[in-house]
């Protein structure tokens, strides 16, 4: 059974963000630096569609998609708690990369992230009628990790 009991839902997809990263806390190689070309997917719902007969009209989502851009668009993504920050923040500051420090760099915490993102940006557009009830992170075609929640202002629940 969905998450959700409203009548319309659409998804929208952002492709080819190559950034790197690492967990340092791992014992195996993602300890190491790496990278992906990460892929995120929204999934929104409404009971009522817009005045075009939309949920969401694709084409007001370019604020999300340039927030997307900024945070994994040839940047290197680091946990805020690694011990070599003030290295990755030198090497910045030489221009040598582009440092985003995270709370997680993992594909769990990006969903998380997105999904508020997401849900910030609809709520003041859409004055509670929509909401990003589900978000995915996909670091390759293999591997992908998932939030789903409704917000609690939803109007539509």
């Amino acid at each position: 059974m969905p998450i959700h009991s409203s009548k319309f839902s659409c998804s929208k997809s952002y492709h080819n963000f190559p950034c790197s990263h690492r967990q340092w806390q791992h014992s195996g190689h993602c300890k190491f630096v790496h990278g992906y070309s990460r892929s995120f997917t929204f999934w929104f719902i409404a009971k009522n569609l817009d005045i075009n007969g939309f949920v969401v009209d694709f084409s007001s989502l370019k604020p999300l998609e340039k927030k997307l851009k900024d945070q994994f668009d040839h940047t290197f993504l680091i946990n805020k708690d690694d011990p070599l920050l003030t290295y990755w923040q030198k090497l910045n500051e030489l221009k040598a990369l582009d440092l985003r420090i995270m709370d997680n760099v993992g594909m769990e915490f990006s969903s998380q992230l997105i999904w508020q993102w997401a849900n910030d940006f609809l709520r003041t557009k859409d004055n509670g009628r929509t909401c990003c009830y589900k978000t995915e992170s996909r670091e390759n075609e293999y591997n992908n990790a998932c939030f789903e929640s409704l917000p609690s202002w939803y109007v539509g629940n």
